[in-house]
């Protein structure tokens, strides 16, 4: 498909971190195909920190309701509000939506928009409001579905590989930090993330600082990333990392980007950070439990998915109804990953050994 000149093309995909990086690949195949086209993606807020400096997009949109499923800012919470943002997309007149959310409401958005062409997932009954219906699968990655809307409209689609950008600045705020937590330029380090938004979807704190330990026995030091509203829980563990560095809720999420990049290894549960991980290029171990890693797994041929699949994995991840929790407050699923496998997978990942698998 070659672009045409004058198009305006509205991409819907927003919320999670996750979410948003995971929309890169689709992105760049659409600014290839179409490389004169005005691009326009409507995002959330928060999430679109984490790419700035995409070369893919001419403008970002910020959509921002009132919802419990993020770190909502609540700029579109009255219908006013949301009415000035419709009258926003419709002042563009887009030639083309592609709806990459799965929402009746998302799929209401485009179609309000006035694009006259509206692809995306035939999802929650939405069909009547697209031009272009594509199937969704549950059994295939999040960036494969997310390819397969641009191949059904005739896109050509020839790589899918994630990316991330840091300037120049941001690096150097990273490294600064890490000297300040006693780390020699250039030195090799871990970075584990021992957070989870959902508690019960983690593995236990003690498991990570066991870890840790060992792989300081290794040689290898450990620096511990966190936001700062996971502070308080790890001040509450914090004996149990001792010779870890602390960088726990000490820079914002440019700057965790930046450390993942100075990183030899990432360690951490199903979350957001474990997407930048992969979209750095960063060696990575994830572990999975209640969710299962064929649609939000880490898309990246460095990454290796610790992942113990039960009868009923995955679950509806209604804690404890279905299940019985551990004596730590875990699924069985979690707490079936041990220390020793979680160690296995990172040293063959050190040793240049590791590959896109499941442990």
């Amino acid at each position: 498909m070659k672009g045409e000149a004058g198009k305006r093309i509205l991409v819907l995909r927003y919320r999670f971190i996750g979410d948003t990086i995971l929309t890169v690949p689709f992105l760049r195949n659409l600014r290839r195909a179409e490389p004169d086209a005005h691009i326009v993606w409507v995002v959330a807020p928060g999430s679109s920190d984490m790419v700035q400096g995409i070369p893919y997009v001419d403008e970002m949109l910020f959509w921002d309701p009132v919802t419990i499923h993020a770190d909502s800012r609540g700029a579109h919470r009255t219908l006013g509000a949301k009415w000035r943002f419709i009258k926003e997309l419709r002042a563009q007149r887009f030639d083309k939506a592609y709806v990459l959310k799965r929402s009746l409401s998302s799929a209401i958005i485009a179609w309000l928009s006035g694009a006259r062409e509206r692809v995306g997932f035939d999802t929650e009954g939405r069909g009547g409001l697209l031009t272009r219906r594509v199937p969704y699968r549950h059994d295939r990655h999040e960036v494969l579905n997310f390819l397969e809307v641009l191949r059904a409209d005739g896109v050509p689609v020839t790589d899918d590989y994630l990316e991330s950008w840091s300037t120049a600045e941001e690096l150097k705020k990273a490294d600064e930090l890490l000297a300040s937590e006693g780390f020699a330029p250039g030195e090799s380090f871990a970075i584990i993330h021992p957070f989870a938004a959902i508690p019960q979807r983690g593995w236990h704190l003690e498991d990570f600082a066991r870890l840790a330990a060992l792989l300081g026995e290794d040689g290898l030091r450990v620096a511990v990333l966190g936001a700062p509203r996971e502070r308080g829980i790890f001040e509450q563990s914090r004996d149990l990392f001792n010779g870890c560095a602390d960088l726990v809720g000490k820079n914002d999420l440019r700057t965790s980007m930046a450390l993942l990049r100075r990183a030899a290894l990432f360690v951490g549960n199903d979350s957001g950070i474990m997407h930048l991980a992969a979209a750095a290029g960063t060696p990575l171990v994830a572990l999975f439990g209640p969710q299962s890693p064929v649609k939000f797994g880490p898309w990246s041929e460095r990454a290796r998915i610790i992942y113990k699949q039960f009868p009923c994995s995955p679950c509806r991840q209604k804690f404890f109804t279905e299940c019985e929790p551990s004596q730590r407050m875990k699924p069985a699923c979690m707490e079936a990953i041990s220390v020793e496998d979680v160690l296995t997978a990172c040293r063959e990942l050190l040793e240049g050994n590791g590959s896109r698998g499941e442990a």
